[in-house]
């Protein structure tokens, strides 16, 4: 017997919701320069951590300690969209819903 639709869809978004739940709380981290710049970041992209060891600070190339923040808060990023699409793909794998791809 065919689940109703009604019923999978409702299923669906309670599943979906419980997992944009889970990416709130889950976190990933970016790091640059070995480690010397660590960045946490949420589920939802959200930057939460940004640990620099005093190592990478200099005075005289400012510049170079910025680029590892970016570097290390990107990676951060790209981690987090790897596990929210990880993730999601996990709630919608095997349906086909008209709309939803």
């Amino acid at each position: 017997m065919a689940m109703n639709p009604q019923k999978m869809l409702m299923q669906m978004q309670q599943q979906m919701e419980r997992v944009q739940a889970e990416l709130e709380t889950a976190t990933v981290e970016g790091s640059a320069g070995g480690g010397v710049v660590k960045a946490t970041v949420t589920g939802k992209q959200d930057l939460v951590g940004l640990v620099i060891d005093p190592s990478a600070v200099d005075p005289e190339d400012v510049e170079m300690l910025q680029d590892l923040v970016m570097a290390a808060v990107n990676e951060g990023l790209r981690k987090s969209q790897q596990l929210a699409e990880q993730k999601m793909g996990a709630v919608t794998a095997g349906l086909r819903i008209p709309g939803l791809g």
